[in-house]
C-alpha cells in the first residue's frame, strides 16, 4: 500500500506521559540516551505493507517513549519506499517533535544498479544519503550508518566518508553495522583520530546468535561505543509463532531467504524449551528473549520490528523484567549452546 492511497486526516498528540512509560540508556561515553527498545522499519513500511497499522504503530511507539526511529536506504519493497513513506508520515504526524525523536539510516546494501550503488566508497554513501534525506523530507539524520564491511574499499576511505558527513551537516553521529570486532577497532581507531563523533555499533544478536560476544562486546566496551541489537527473535524463531510447527502465510512459510522451514525444525526442540522458562518467568517467549539482551549492561538498546500494535505492545512489556536467576541464565546457556 502506497501512504497516498490512506487517508491522513486525523491530528497526532503524543500521551503526555511517554517519557514515563521507558527507560533510557547512555550509548557508550556520548551525550545520546537511547530507549532500551527502539523501532526498526525495516519489513513493514515499504508499499506492500498495511501503512494504516504502520501509522497506528509509530504513533504507538512514540506514546511509549520509543523515541528511536531505525531505516536504511533499501527498506521496503521496493527500495526506499520505508524512507517514503516514513517522510510523509513524519511530516504529518511527528514534525512538530523532530528535535525529540532519533533517527538514523544506513548504506551499504545494494541499492541501485552500476558500480556506484553498493558497498562502502565515498561516492555509493555520500549519495546514498543525499538520497534518504530527500525521501524523509530531512536536513540530517541522527545516525547514519555504514551497514557492512566492505571488502574492497579501503577501510580509510569509507571511515573518511563517515567523516565528511558530519561536518557536511549531513547526520550529527555515525556508527557501523555487522564489523567483526577486528575490523572494528580499526574503524575505531581511524575515526577517532579524525575526531568524528562515532556513538554505536548496530549487530545481529540473540539467544540463537551470540557471535558478538566473542571479541565485539569487549572492543565496544573497552572504546566505549554503543551496541544496538537488531534481530532479537531471530527472525521469529523466538516468538510463539512456531511453536506448534510452521504456521500458514509465517516468514518461515514462505520459504525466505533468511529463515525457512529447515531453521524452525532445527530449533524446535530449544524453542519449546526455552517457552517453558519464560512462562515460568510470567513471560512470552519474545519478551525472554529481549529481556535476556537488556540483561546485559553493554547493550544499549534492542531493536524490534513489528507488524501491528499488539506485537510492540507485547514486545515493550520486556522492558520491566530484565532481572535473570543465576539458575535460569544456566538453563538458557545450556539450551542454546
Amino acid at each position: 500500500m502506497k501512504i497516498n492511497d490512506i487517508t491522513l486526516t486525523e491530528d497526532y498528540k503524543p500521551g503526555p506521559d511517554r517519557y514515563e512509560k521507558m527507560k533510557y540508556r547512555r550509548c557508550g561515553r556520548s551525550g545520546i540516551m537511547l530507549p532500551e527498545l527502539s523501532l526498526g522499519l525495516w519489513h513493514n513500511f515499504g508499499h506492500a505493507g498495511n501503512l494504516v497499522e504502520g501509522r497506528k504503530i509509530l504513533r504507538r511507539a512514540f506514546d511509549l517513549g520509543i523515541t528511536h526511529f531505525d531505516l536504511a536506504n533499501n527498506y521496503g519493497p521496493p527500495y526506499g519506499a520505508a524512507e517514503e513513506n516514513f517522510g510523509l508520515l513524519l511530516k504529518k504526524d511527528f514534525l512538530p517533535y523532530r528535535d525529540e525523536l532519533l533517527i538514523s539510516s544506513k548504506a551499504g546494501y545494494d541499492m541501485w544498479k552500476g558500480p556506484y550503488g553498493n558497498y562502502g566508497s565515498r561516492k555509493y554513501l555520500i549519495a546514498s544519503l543525499d538520497q534518504s534525506l530527500k525521501r524523509m523530507g530531512l536536513d540530517y539524520v541522527d545516525i547514519f550508518y555504514h551497514h557492512r564491511p566492505d571488502p574492497d574499499t579501503p577501510l580509510e576511505e569509507t571511515m573518511g566518508a563517515l567523516d565528511q558527513i558530519v561536518r557536511s551537516g549531513k547526520a550529527l553521529y555515525v556508527g557501523i553495522s555487522n564489523y567483526p570486532a577486528d575490523t572494528s577497532s580499526r574503524a575505531i581507531k581511524i575515526l577517532r583520530d579524525q575526531k568524528t563523533p562515532f556513538i554505536i555499533h548496530q549487530a545481529r544478536y540473540s539467544l540463537f546468535d551470540r557471535w558478538v560476544e566473542k571479541g565485539l562486546t569487549k572492543v565496544l566496551g573497552e572504546e566505549g561505543i554503543g551496541l544496538i541489537a537488531f534481530s532479537p527473535l531471530a527472525q521469529g524463531l523466538l516468538s510463539d509463532r512456531y511453536l506448534d510447527g510452521i504456521p500458514e502465510g509465517s516468514r518461515a512459510a514462505k520459504d525466505l531467504a533468511y529463515l525457512g522451514p529447515d531453521d524452525v525444525n532445527a530449533k524446535l526442540d530449544s524453542i519449546k524449551k526455552l517457552n517453558k522458562i519464560a512462562e515460568s518467568r510470567s513471560q512470552t517467549l519474545s519478551q525472554m528473549a529481549i529481556s535476556w539482551l537488556l540483561r546485559e549492561k553493554h547493550v544499549t538498546s534492542v531493536l524490534v520490528g513489528v507488524s501491528s500494535v499488539n506485537q510492540l505492545e507485547n514486545n515493550y512489556r520486556a522492558i520491566n523484567n530484565t532481572t535473570f536467576t543465576t539458575e535460569e541464565l544456566d538453563k538458557i546457556n545450556r539450551i542454546t549452546s
